[in-house]
């Protein structure tokens, strides 16, 4: 990382286009071995995930097509997710009506977002921005639904109910094999039991 980049991620007062320049340039440098998000001023790093990771998200796209063929599944969408910081957050998928983000550029507006997905990674700040921050994030912007496929503790966590100072009111969590219903608008049923074969 360059002098430029650590000291912009040791301040609490970068600009939304300082971070931007920042993930961009780290994007072209490392071919993405990196992503960059920028919450609650500060500057997050997730590695790229792992196959067991992505097929997570696979399994998921996959249930979504089978009973909402009119929605699309997105992988790292860049959304704005705190209205008055100017956060960015890249969710591992986000579930919206079809062909909603066409004609967007690469950081957009959470409005007709129905769910965003995030399955944990195997790195020391997977705690702090996924069961943490992640959340209080995604419902402040006023996503309906939070999924977290949580793979350390085996469990499928959604939240839902959002709130702009809390993030979200409801939260239901199952084990890993449980029946995980997506409410309405969404509708969709999720058998858990095949998560079991993507932790390590």
């Amino acid at each position: 990382m360059t002098v430029m980049a650590e000291r912009a991620v040791q301040s609490p007062q970068m600009s939304v286009e300082e971070f931007e320049r920042i993930a961009a340039f780290a994007a072209k440098e490392t071919d993405d071995a990196v992503r960059f998000e920028f919450i609650n001023g500060r500057i997050g790093v997730k590695k790229v995930a792992d196959g067991d990771h992505d097929t997570i998200v696979m399994w998921l796209a996959r249930r979504c097509m089978q009973v909402r063929p009119d929605l699309d599944l997105y992988q790292g969408r860049g959304l704005h997710v705190e209205k008055y910081r100017d956060g960015r957050a890249r969710p591992d998928a986000t579930l919206v009506p079809e062909a909603h983000f066409a004609g967007h550029g690469e950081w957009v507006d959470p409005s007709g977002v129905l769910l965003v997905l995030e399955v944990t990674s195997h790195d020391a700040d997977t705690d702090k921005r996924d069961r943490q921050e992640k959340p209080v994030a995604y419902g402040a912007a006023g996503i309906p639904f939070y999924l977290l496929i949580d793979r350390d503790a085996c469990t499928v966590k959604l939240y839902s109910d959002p709130d702009p100072e809390v993030g979200y009111r409801d939260l239901h969590k199952v084990p890993f094999g449980d029946v995980v219903l997506l409410p309405d608008p969404l509708g969709i049923e999720l058998d858990t039991e095949k998560l079991k074969q993507y932790v390590d």
